[in-house]
């Protein structure tokens, strides 16, 4: 198996790199912090690139391809903490397109900015369709959807959901009295429909906690498989991006490991700095390897795509969070103050933690497909 990227695959990430290098993500993450207003819109970059149709079919206005080429972005994204509308936008331009919205290409176009409420699939965990909580661990139920010929009415709360502030549209998903689920294109202007923008930790993530008190849109033709798949993109989504944030925070450890001397030797030379990075890069191994098995279920493992996508969430997610400390514990004094970037990392690791389910929620799915056996099947012997 050739498990390398194709030439259109290397050209995407390099072109998405080249995008990314022309804004300065990380400088205008610090400011940020004290100036929310300093964080560059990105939803112009993701349009010009082409990114916002990049899971739309090419008969409607989009690129036709999959979720691995936008973790490709994504990765890419995470290299320099650029808040990208990918984790809204992508997920809402795949279901607009998989339920046949009218809507579809001029998401693709970047003429109208969509971005998706998260919703979890059950497990035998926990049996219903949840949605982010506004306070406390407690996931409440998805909202209440009731369906008149083509037009669905949702009334519940969403917390925390990643770029619906900006959104003109916004893809609901909600539960009909029989708990099957139901996606809708909902104007984000239309009655009922109360958006909360904020900015919490990471000022890199641009969340919305919306409210809806009957609000309408239009139903979007989709099953209960299709509409998940939303769940598990997302999941691979930020598991790529936490690849990108891992691949700069090591180069980042390694060049200063090598130049920083006490008592006269390179503190990379000392076994708690040396132990530390390796770490980081076993680490970092081993949530690119399933980056790279959620990307092939996607394309050819159906049946594994909530395996695949919850488990590298799982460790990319954990890989993350270890890489952030241990980024700040091998630059010291410095790397616990502002003169440095490793607390921006820090912050995105802590908030990925816990957005969209967080990894620990990933972690719960992938012994809930292994236990009932949902995950890959393993011959020994």
């Amino acid at each position: 198996m050739n498990l390398g990227l194709s030439d259109e695959q290397e050209f995407l990430r390099d072109a998405a790199a080249d995008a990314f290098s022309r804004v300065k993500t990380v400088e205008a993450a610090r400011e940020a912090i004290e100036d929310e207003s300093a964080l560059p819109d990105m939803w112009p970059t993701a349009a010009e690139a082409g990114w916002l149709g990049l899971l739309v079919s090419e008969e409607n206005g989009g690129a036709g391809l999959g979720a691995y080429d936008a973790m490709l972005i994504a990765q890419e994204a995470g290299k320099v903490l650029a808040g990208v509308p990918l984790l809204g936008a992508l997920p809402a331009s795949m279901l607009l397109d998989l339920g046949g919205s009218d809507k579809t290409e001029a998401v693709a176009a970047g003429e109208l900015k969509a971005s998706w409420l998260p919703a979890c699939p059950p497990s035998s965990i926990e049996p219903r369709w949840t949605v982010e909580p506004v306070e406390g661990m407690a996931r409440p139920d998805a909202p209440a959807a009731t369906v008149d010929g083509d037009t669905v009415s949702f009334t519940g709360t969403v917390g925390w959901a990643p770029d619906a502030g900006e959104a003109d549209l916004l893809v609901v998903i909600g539960v009909d009295s029989s708990g099957e689920p139901i996606a809708a294109a909902v104007e984000a202007s239309a009655s009922g429909v109360t958006v909360d923008a904020d900015w919490r930790y990471d000022a890199t993530r641009r969340l919305a906690t919306v409210t809806l008190a009957g609000a309408s849109g239009t139903k979007l033709d989709l099953d209960a498989v299709q509409i998940a798949r939303a769940w598990y993109l997302v999941q691979a989504l930020i598991a790529a991006e936490s690849v990108g944030t891992m691949e700069t925070a090591l180069e980042v450890c390694l060049e200063y490991a090598k130049e920083r001397y006490t008592f006269g030797r390179a503190i990379g030379s000392y076994q708690a700095i040396k132990h530390g990075i390796v770490e980081i890069l076993r680490r970092l191994e081993n949530s690119k390897s399933l980056c790279i098995y959620t990307g092939f279920a996607f394309s050819d493992k159906p049946d594994e795509i909530a395996y695949a996508a919850s488990c590298a969430r799982s460790v990319a997610g954990a890989g993350l969070d270890f890489t952030a400390r241990q980024q700040i514990a091998v630059h010291g004094g410095i790397g616990a103050t502002w003169e440095h970037d490793a607390p921006l990392t820090f912050r995105r690791a802590q908030l990925n933690r816990r957005l969209v389910g967080g990894h620990g929620m990933s972690t719960d799915r992938v012994a809930d497909e292994l236990l009932n056996g949902r995950g890959p099947v393993v011959s020994v012997g």
